[in-house]
């Protein structure tokens, strides 16, 4: 089971980033271009923010059966002076969480607001911050600290 979870949140973690980037992309466009803010736009929304709450659960799942974090959690003095385990740990999960909300904030604030060029824009802002968070803290194959590979087989 977590070697199944722990390839699924690999995987799942392209799928976020794909759609938080197409999400960007057609909010700054509609932002910069004064478009009106379609229902393709608000799927995208919803997309990418859906990508991002299946991410988080799979991560929660993991968090609680992954031997690293278990460590982690059973021998906390220790753990938290090894990189890779404090990463896995700590870093890793609260850095995610956080951009989850930061997503999700935008994501709620941008469905409710009136005006289109500020759906756009509040869209634009807060997800531009949630994929910095995120890219921050992928554990990259390029990574000299803490690297997996970009894409885990079944």
């Amino acid at each position: 089971m977590y070697s199944t979870l722990l390839t699924l949140h690999s995987w799942v973690r392209w799928l976020v980033l794909v759609s938080l980037l197409l999400a960007l992309f057609y909010a700054y466009r509609g932002w910069f271009t004064n478009k009106p803010f379609t229902k393709s736009d608000n799927t995208i929304r919803n997309l990418a923010t859906s990508f991002a709450h299946i991410q988080i659960l799979l991560g929660l799942c993991l968090y609680y059966i992954s031997p690293i974090t278990t460590y982690f959690l059973h021998n906390f003095k220790e753990a938290v002076h090894q990189r890779e385990i404090r990463f896995f740990g700590m870093e890793h999960s609260s850095v995610m969480f956080i951009a989850l909300v930061v997503i999700t904030i935008g994501s709620s604030k941008a469905k409710r607001h009136s005006q289109d060029k500020q759906k756009f824009k509040i869209m634009a802002l807060w997800f531009t911050i949630g994929l910095l968070l995120i890219l921050s803290s992928i554990p990259w194959a390029f990574s000299p600290l803490v690297s997996r590979p970009y894409f885990r087989a079944f």
